[in-house]
């Protein structure tokens, strides 16, 4: 089990902060760079190491308990607790949220749903063609 680095994290306007850190640590359990067992940075070190007031944290910290993907213990580490059924319903739950976002900027342009399938359908084939390179 390794410590789950944030070195990729970035904060972006728009969500709260504490929002940005869960849909961090729930897209890289689907990802699969975060899986179970693995610890949890301190509050305290996460605080320091983003620049953000330690409630923040905690906040995020504590959502993610409820969630059951995070279980901590007083004076203890922290862990990530996710089974595979946890994972999948983070990745419907992660895919549907992005998937509409998308569908509602499209739809505030105007654009029709053939016209949304086609330009999907184009841009699917040019990602793919991008990873055979």
């Amino acid at each position: 089990m390794a410590l789950i680095s944030f070195d990729s994290f970035s904060l972006s306007d728009g969500s709260p902060i504490y929002s940005q850190i869960i849909r961090f640590i729930k897209a890289g359990i689907v990802a699969g760079t975060i899986v179970d067992g693995d610890e949890f940075p301190s509050r305290r070190a996460l605080s320091a190491l983003l620049g953000v007031n330690p409630n923040t944290i905690q906040k995020a910290c504590r959502i993610l308990e409820e969630e059951s993907l995070l279980q901590s213990r007083m004076g203890a580490k922290s862990f990530i607790a996710v089974t595979a059924a946890q994972a999948e319903a983070i990745r419907v739950e992660l895919l549907e949220a992005d998937a509409l976002a998308l569908v509602l900027a499209i739809r505030r342009m105007g654009v029709s749903r053939e016209e949304a399938g086609a330009l999907l359908e184009r841009l699917w084939d040019e990602a793919e063609r991008r990873n055979e390179e």
